[in-house]
């Protein structure tokens, strides 16, 4: 369960290229981790197209940011090539992290409950530890919100602005 001043949990996944990311590998900088249900559906779109574009100015200070969701690592891949991300997106259809983080849930959709994914966001800062969360995650303007938030934390922390 993610919780703000803990460690945010140990990860091993696959990204879009196969390749394997790890919460270790982010460590020593800040890292927005977003979870989304769905890659192909209009609002796990938008909310990728929007931290995509955002990237350059995350980069800039120093913050890596990763999607994470249950979908292949194929599926992330060609919803990768069709949208031209620079973007990491993390596979995780066992919901290992998923279920860690506390965002796989109970979720209702017309009446009918079902398990899945509740959109959230954590920002992480270089020692691990979860600063801020944002959980029923909205997708227009989240990423520029949590942009601002990390612009906050940085400047609390003595660090870019």
């Amino acid at each position: 369960m993610l919780v703000t001043g803990r460690k945010f949990p140990a990860f091993s996944l696959k990204d879009a290229r196969g390749a394997k990311a790890a919460l270790k590998d982010l460590a020593g900088s800040w890292a927005v981790i977003y979870f989304y249900s769905k890659i192909h559906t209009s609002g796990c779109s938008l909310e990728a197209h929007e931290f995509d574009a955002l990237l350059p100015e995350f980069g800039k200070l120093g913050a890596a940011v990763v999607g994470v969701s249950p979908d292949t690592a194929d599926a992330l891949c060609k919803a990768s090539d069709k949208n031209s991300y620079s973007l990491r997106l993390l596979s995780d259809p066992e919901h290992k992290l998923l279920e860690s983080a506390g965002v796989w849930q109970m979720k209702k959709l017309y009446g009918k409950e079902h398990m899945g994914v509740v959109r959230t966001t954590a920002l992480v800062d270089p020692a691990g530890k979860v600063r801020k969360i944002w959980s029923k995650v909205k997708p227009s303007g989240h990423a520029k919100a949590v942009l601002e938030a990390l612009k906050e934390a940085l400047a609390d922390a003595g660090g870019p602005s």
